[in-house]
């Protein structure tokens, strides 16, 4: 697959309730390269291999299926930590945005305590234009300390100090 991805980042004040109620994944991915976005990643019994470009805002995405074995093999050539967290698919219809759905990502592992949620546009207009929920906090779409591939050069010691709200 090839798009053109455009989505926003937020930390997050609040875990919404009932998260219990929502669509949950497993996922593990690492960074083959952090330039250009080289990465691999499980997801739920899938295995993905994406290639981005640069960008903050908007990037181009190629995505193509791995095997499992593939996907092994890949990760010896992992560089920085495997990023382990749970991905909640939050649909926001109850905060007026019928056709939007935010990722709440809540990490394990070495990055254990963060959590950041991101919400995907069609296009620049709509991500201009939307208006956070309250449980979200500060926006981080720029500031690329909070993208996985820089998340993978990090443990929980760095977060307190080069991260956090």
């Amino acid at each position: 697959m090839n798009n053109m991805e455009i989505e926003k980042k937020y930390l997050v004040k609040a875990i919404p309730d009932n998260l219990e109620n929502f669509e949950c994944h497993r996922i593990a991915q690492g960074y083959v390269s952090t330039e250009p976005v080289v990465r691999i990643r499980q997801w739920d019994d899938e295995y993905i291999l994406t290639i981005k470009s640069s960008g903050l805002l908007s990037h181009i995405e190629i995505e193509k299926p791995l095997t499992e074995d593939e996907f092994k093999a890949m990760t010896e050539m992992v560089k920085g930590n495997t990023i382990a967290k749970k991905r909640y698919i939050i649909p926001l219809i109850s905060y007026g945005y019928p056709e939007l759905e935010l990722e709440l990502d809540i990490f394990e592992g070495a990055l254990d305590g963060l959590i950041i949620a991101e919400v995907e546009f069609s296009d620049t207009e709509k991500a201009e234009s939307f208006v956070a929920p309250d449980f979200l906090g500060t926006e981080v779409t720029n500031d690329p300390r909070y993208y996985n591939s820089y998340l993978s050069t990090i443990d929980q010691n760095d977060i307190d100090s080069s991260i956090a709200e």
